[in-house]
């Protein structure tokens, strides 16, 4: 598509890297190790995962060198790194966990504080015969709450943890 979109340019380089470690790049004819490989290196001192970085070159008439190819791809990533960040279009996930909690009106205001306590999010609640306070947790954070909403409860709560996943939080 980025190659589609700008048909005239010398160079496309992507870099990419997505959260289970995998991770490419390509100089698209640029010298070995000059285009793809600063680029991807920007992405990963930017902590960042799930990005796909494709700086486009446009041969301006003035020959680089590798040195300075590889400043001005790292220079055209670290500006697109920061803009992003600052148009907040970078957003952080992470590794959450869903927790239905079922319990009756009387309990709902102290089960809801110790959710809170517990660093949950209430995501949604639902209003029937019982109410059913939707809970996101991070990753391991759920299992305190969990065990003090036994002894709490004593056995009239009803709780379901859901499998883990990425989100914001």
């Amino acid at each position: 598509m980025v190659r589609k979109r700008h048909y005239d340019a010398r160079h496309n380089v992507p870099a990419w890297i997505l959260v289970d470690g995998r991770e490419r790049q390509s100089d698209d004819g640029e010298p070995s190790r000059t285009s793809g490989m600063p680029t991807l290196e920007v992405l990963r001192g930017a902590g960042l995962k799930n990005v796909c970085c494709v700086v486009t070159r446009y041969f301006g008439g003035t020959l680089l060198g590798p040195g300075g190819l590889v400043r001005a791809y790292t220079a055209a990533t670290q500006a697109a790194v920061a803009a992003a960040r600052e148009a907040g279009q970078i957003v952080e996930m992470t590794s959450v966990v869903p927790v239905d909690v079922h319990v009756a009106y009387p309990q709902y205001e102290q089960v809801l504080r110790l959710a809170q306590d517990s660093g949950a999010k209430v995501s949604d609640t639902d209003y029937a015969d019982t109410v059913t306070i939707h809970l996101v947790f991070k990753a391991g954070e759920q299992e305190p709450f969990c065990a003090k909403m036994r002894e709490l409860m004593a056995g009239r709560e009803e709780i379901e943890v859901g499998a883990p996943k990425f989100a914001e939080f």
